[in-house]
């Protein structure tokens, strides 16, 4: 009977799991611990992303224009500003919009001094409301818009943009004023830096240290079978041969790891997440959190090549100096 040498060998991987039991369970409990940290720190360090890359979203600038420019000049100034790379959204603020919007700024009694501002009457100019998808091109982006709004108002006059506009405006802009918040953008940007930049250290900092750790780990489980390589050198085995049936049981214990962490992970996510968003804290600020099937993947990822790759290095190089002529 003709035997197939890899068959063989990763059976031998398979069978060395079940008769070195303690060893094997040592490491998977050592695996999951050092995964489950990796994966908590890798959880919160997404969610931190995802809830600036919100925040952001909702920065950016108002452009109040004049009450004489008309719908066409207001339909052309929305399509060119749309078109500016860095441009989340622009919505349209009209009059009333705007009077409705200070009044609720103020208290129920205070709002009825606005009462004389109805109509004909009010005094609040409409806007654009433009958010970002880059904070850092902010200043980029409102140049931009000042000098489409210039643009615009002088286009019939001075036939910059092919298309009639039956009024101008008498401004030399048809943007009355911009607002935006830029201590507020500049300070966001800081924190944003700062926070991916602290992630980032932590995420190197746990990848040593789990890699440190399943390592030794590894290297006490071949060290406790140093006589059994020792004999297997002394009957002609090669080192390929000896070598592949660790490697494989390296292997199957950083996926039995991967999987179990992955699992209770995702228990564990779920239920804060639930916690976390029946408070309604952060529905009340607008801002959602990634749900587990959003990250599963990712963290699959690194916990398959965590595992794995822990797996095959850590077996390889623990048996090296067992292997040495």
């Amino acid at each position: 009977m003709r035997y197939n040498g890899l068959s063989y060998l990763i059976g031998e991987g398979f069978k060395n799991i079940f008769k070195n039991t303690k060893s094997t369970v040592i490491s998977i409990i050592t695996m999951i611990c050092t995964m489950f940290l990796f994966g908590i720190f890798f959880a919160i360090g997404v969610n931190i992303n995802s809830i600036l890359e919100q925040v952001q979203l909702k920065q950016g600038m108002e452009v109040f224009i004049w009450d004489d420019v008309t719908d066409e000049q207001k339909n052309l100034f929305e399509t060119e500003v749309k078109a500016l790379d860095g441009v989340n959204s622009v919505k349209y603020k009209n009059k009333q919009q705007a009077l409705d919007s200070f009044k609720e700024r103020l208290q129920s009694e205070n709002s009825r001094v606005l009462e004389g501002y109805e109509g004909n009457n009010n005094i609040f100019p409409a806007s654009y409301v433009i958010t970002l998808t880059e904070l850092e091109k902010s200043e980029e982006i409102q140049a931009e818009v000042s000098r489409i709004g210039a643009k615009i108002a002088t286009s019939d006059r001075a036939g910059e943009v092919d298309l009639e506009i039956e009024e101008s405006t008498t401004h030399d802009s048809i943007i009355k004023k911009i607002t935006s918040k830029d201590s507020t953008i500049s300070a966001l940007i800081t924190i944003v830096r700062g926070v991916r930049i602290t992630v980032g250290i932590i995420f190197i900092i746990l990848l040593v240290i789990s890699i440190t750790i399943i390592s030794n780990t590894i290297k006490l489980t071949v060290h406790a079978r140093r006589k059994e390589i020792s004999i297997m050198k002394y009957v002609g085995a090669t080192n390929s041969f000896i070598r592949w049936p660790f490697l494989v049981e390296g292997i199957i214990i950083g996926i039995i790891a991967a999987l179990i962490t992955l699992v209770i992970v995702g228990f564990l996510y779920d239920f804060v997440i639930d916690k976390i968003e029946s408070s309604n804290v952060l529905q009340n600020m607008g801002i959602t959190l990634l749900q587990f099937i959003e990250i599963a993947k990712p963290i699959a990822g690194v916990y398959a090549t965590l595992g794995i790759g822990v797996g095959i290095v850590g077996s390889s190089v623990s048996m090296k100096k067992y292997l040495e002529v």
